[in-house]
């Protein structure tokens, strides 16, 4: 093999690798995939009225969010502060796309029981119901800053445009 056919074959070599590396390790999450539907003891679950863009719940979600309430719960040692994931696995909550096809119920089954088959554990024994629908509120704010989910329409609409969250939820007991 001369010269100039060595460093095709290493050139040729180096760029496979590089392809293979950036399709393993950039990928990022893939398409945007639906989650499974909430089981039927959360399908009835939804954020309290008033809680998708108030400040002040978004602050104290905040807190929870990033461990200063309960040094237990920090989503964001996996989920990263800004919504950017830091390990592997974690979802990231600033990709619109994917995190609109998520119900507030769906999430917040998904933050009770944990995600089989992942490494999100669940959090109910740690966090009241009113503390998950606080951190699911700020956790909207990295993709879906500025809108709030419609449970008559099922999907995610500007801020104001959804109908109240039907009564009764310990959410919004505790708010009374």
């Amino acid at each position: 093999m001369n010269e100039s056919q060595t460093v095709k074959s290493l050139l040729v070599s180096g760029l496979a690798v590089m392809g293979l590396l950036m399709s393993a390790c950039g990928g990022g999450e893939g398409p945007p995939q639906p989650p499974p539907p909430a089981p039927p003891e959360y399908a009835d679950k939804h954020m309290p009225a008033g809680y998708w863009n108030n400040p002040e719940i978004l602050k104290e979600g905040e807190a929870i969010f990033t461990g200063q309430q309960n040094i237990d719960v920090n989503c964001a040692s996996c989920h990263g502060k800004d919504g950017k994931p830091v390990k592997a696995g974690a979802r990231d909550f600033r990709r619109t796309e994917q995190m609109q096809l998520y119900s507030d119920a769906v999430w917040f089954w998904r933050i009770s029981e944990g995600v089989s088959g992942t490494k999100m554990k669940a959090w109910k024994s740690k966090l009241s119901e009113d503390a998950i629908w606080k951190v699911i509120a700020y956790e909207a704010t990295f993709g879906l800053k500025g809108k709030e989910y419609d449970v008559a329409k099922g999907q995610w609409v500007p801020s104001g445009g959804a109908g109240a969250a039907p009564a009764g939820g310990e959410a919004e007991k505790a708010a009374e």
